[in-house]
């Protein structure tokens, strides 16, 4: 009879040999939750596409952040719904808009999160675009500006991090120049460096109410068949000053990922995106598949493939599995 001189088996054989030796785990401390503000006293919209996650009006941020805390995430990601949207995204920038007023009550109440924002134009604008637009065209410049005037009254509001999104041309170093020039040095940038024209947004557009009303996305945010371009835009925000860099999507990107983490040296984090979230939702709520199974194992790819950080709509459900 043959018998095996090689038996892996016996490093399978129980929960606590396969804890010993395995590879990636996730971690509380890699998470980072997104939560969407809008403005009104006692508003708690659920997002139809996306089971579980809300429109919340400021006092309702404040109590999801402190249960955030709770469960020992250290980081959200802020966006913000304006109250009106116009061609110039003025509610991005607004001393007083719906994302200032949301850091600023976060930090007074729940402090020892780290409070980020999504710097874009998109929830603000009245055409859903990431930019100012001219004869059907996203301009570029005098975008930059403007998002750089956003990431401003971000940090002047008390933001923690702040995360361009919008994928226009040399706005890290313009975010960068600003905020060193107005002694906010010490903040960093995330910058989703290769943010893809996904088809996977389509719930997170529901929820920041920022579908474009015309044409799409796709000159400005990356094709999906390109890996080299995304290195490429990697190495040129990390020139301009980012201090982490983001891909996204997440799942149906883990080579760019992997290719990312072969490639530089500077924390990654990546985006496990809103239509990730729904397909897992609804398919556990058919009973097709195990929703903690399968979440946890999307979790753990994203980290095997290089990630230090993960922004997923799952995070206060990862917690309290990690917990358990």
């Amino acid at each position: 009879m043959f018998y095996p001189v090689h038996r892996p088996r016996r490093l399978r054989q129980n929960e606590k040999i396969r804890d010993l030796v395995r590879e990636t785990e996730v971690s509380i401390k890699d998470l980072i939750y997104p939560m969407f503000a809008i403005w009104g006293t006692k508003v708690k919209n659920e997002v139809a596409s996306m089971p579980g996650i809300y429109q919340l009006s400021v006092e309702n941020i404040v109590e999801e952040a402190k249960e955030v805390a709770s469960l020992g995430i250290s980081s959200i990601i802020l966006f913000g719904l304006p109250k009106d949207k116009d061609e110039a995204a003025s509610g991005a920038y607004a001393v007083d808009g719906i994302v200032q007023r949301a850091i600023e009550a976060v930090k007074e109440k729940v402090p020892e999160l780290i409070v980020i924002t999504d710097v874009c134009l998109c929830e603000y604008m009245s055409h859903g675009h990431c930019g100012v637009i001219r004869d059907g065209e996203v301009l570029n410049d005098i975008s930059i500006e403007l998002l750089a005037r956003t990431a401003l009254s971000h940090a002047e509001a008390g933001a923690d991090i702040v995360a361009p999104s919008d994928m226009m041309d040399g706005r890290v170093a313009a975010i960068r120049a600003t905020l060193d020039e107005n002694s906010y040095n010490n903040v960093p940038i995330m910058s989703y460096a290769a943010k893809y024209a996904s088809s996977f947004y389509g719930p997170f557009r529901e929820a920041a109410d920022s579908t474009p009303s015309f044409g799409d996305r796709r000159s400005y945010q990356m094709d999906p068949g390109n890996v080299t371009e995304a290195l490429r835009e990697i190495h040129m925000d990390i020139e301009e000053g980012a201090d982490i860099i983001m891909v996204k999507p997440a799942l149906s990107y883990l080579d760019v990922i992997k290719a990312a983490y072969d490639e530089i040296d500077y924390p990654i984090a990546a985006y496990s995106v809103s239509g990730e979230y729904s397909m897992v939702k609804a398919a556990a709520e058919k009973g097709w598949i195990d929703e903690r199974g399968v979440a946890m194992e999307i979790l753990t790819s994203i980290k095997r493939a290089g990630a230090d950080i993960i922004l997923t709509y799952h995070a206060k459900d990862a917690a309290k599995w990690l917990n358990e």
